[in-house]
């Protein structure tokens, strides 16, 4: 009997590969629920995504709207704003991600699904279903806000569709930088100073907040190639209207490349943290 309850964890990974697409997809659905109901049983673990988008758009408009665009003309600064608070919502999300894979660990909860027979990744692609979801609720609400305030969309319906959409892929793909971080380190304050250091360049280093044509010029290099940039300017054009090519296809290249290398190195930790 002792021999059979421990050999019994080992026979997930040597089940893994004969998983399914559509198991996988079961999994996936079944550990997303999962989560959902988390979030149920917790709807404090809602306030960054229901509150933080209205301080933000109030904030910053009222705090530096007049300074940018002179007092009162605070409009067009929301105007300018809120295509880049969509971009930093993803990676306001995105850290949360990370703290809760690391916390889910100190439980022991993750401990509890290696040693059943599903895809390593569906675990951690389950967490990122529902907090895209998160992200959608995040970006609804600061729309909603940015509207009543007075923004305008010059393009459009489909048009402002499609920069949500692309924050939603870009946040998606900064989520495996955090759950890396969440399974790398030891405890969720460090996952959380981790992230504030990651966070703090990319989010006041871009065009986020300001025209980075005033910057030094060090740092306007910088931001040219900073990927919060360019989210924020394919946003801003694709509601405002302008050339939006260059910096929508440099925000699925960014996109694609950070999914590509730390998504395969997530699962691998994943799989052999201990």
């Amino acid at each position: 009997m002792s021999a059979a309850t421990v050999s019994a964890p080992t026979a997930a990974p040597a089940h893994e590969g004969r998983i399914g697409l559509r198991a996988n997809v079961r999994h996936i659905g079944a550990l997303a629920r999962r989560n959902m109901l988390q979030i149920k049983a917790d709807p404090e673990s809602m306030f960054d995504a229901v509150i933080m988008p209205i301080i933000f758009i109030l904030l910053f408009t009222y705090v530096f709207g007049g300074s940018m665009a002179g007092k009162g003309h605070e409009q067009e600064y929301l105007n300018y704003l809120v295509p880049g608070l969509m971009a930093m919502q993803g990676m306001n999300i995105a850290m949360a991600v990370g703290t809760g894979v690391n916390d889910d660990f100190k439980k022991g909860v993750m401990d509890r699904f290696r040693t059943m027979p599903i895809s390593r990744s569906s675990v951690l692609v389950a967490k990122i279903v529902v907090e895209v979801g998160r992200m959608l609720v995040a970006t609804a609400i600061l729309l909603g806000m940015g509207f009543a305030l007075g923004l305008s969309i010059t393009t459009t319906p489909l048009h402002l569709l499609a920069a949500v959409a692309l924050s939603m892929v870009f946040g998606a793909s900064l989520m495996w930088v955090f759950i890396l971080l969440g399974l790398s380190l030891k405890t969720p304050q460090a996952v959380q100073g981790m992230a504030m250091i990651i966070l703090m360049p990319l989010q006041f280093g871009s065009s986020i907040f300001a025209p980075t044509a005033k910057m030094p010029g060090w740092l306007e290099g910088f931001t040219k190639y900073n990927p919060l940039s360019n989210l924020a300017d394919a946003s801003r054009h694709l509601m405002r209207g302008g050339p939006v090519a260059h910096s929508m296809w440099m925000t699925l290249a960014w996109a694609a490349g950070i999914t590509l290398v730390t998504a395969p190195l997530a699962v691998a930790k994943f799989r052999n943290k201990t």
